[in-house]
């Protein structure tokens, strides 16, 4: 029988894999200047990257159980965690499809958009270790 609990670890694992690939083609955009799809491609993985987010942090919201112990205190780390990278990717992302519809992203504000853009990668990094953690160390859903 399908257990809801299987929603969350069926659906984080794009936005993580998405949210790093488009931040590596928004960061080689930058060197290869000449590949103008790079930044197009990056752009829509953040854009995607970001839904995947908000889906895969609801389903860790509603579709999990709780834990106690050290499991407990590692879960909340990585709701933590969660909770940031589905902030800065929102931010991150807001931002980019604002200075991409005034059309600044060929100044410098692209950098701070980058920037942004990184900062969600740590997190969703962090994030990802953590519930790998939680799976490895605890037999979270085993």
């Amino acid at each position: 029988m399908f257990n809801s609990s299987h929603f969350h670890p069926m659906l984080v694992h794009f936005p993580i894999a998405i949210i790093a690939v488009g931040f590596l083609f928004d960061l080689l955009s930058h060197f290869l200047k000449k590949e103008v799809w790079l930044p197009k491609a990056g752009y829509w993985l953040e854009i995607i990257g970001m839904a995947g987010a908000i889906f895969a942090f609801g389903s860790g919201y509603f579709f999990t159980s709780p834990m106690e112990g050290e499991a407990g205190i590692m879960r909340e780390k990585h709701e933590l965690y969660a909770t940031f990278t589905l902030i800065s990717i929102i931010i991150a992302t807001l931002f980019r499809i604002v200075i991409v519809y005034i059309n600044k992203d060929n100044t410098n504000l692209k950098y701070l958009s980058l920037g942004l853009l990184f900062i969600s990668f740590v997190f969703v990094s962090i994030t990802g270790y953590l519930g790998g953690t939680l799976v490895l160390e605890y037999m979270i859903g085993l």
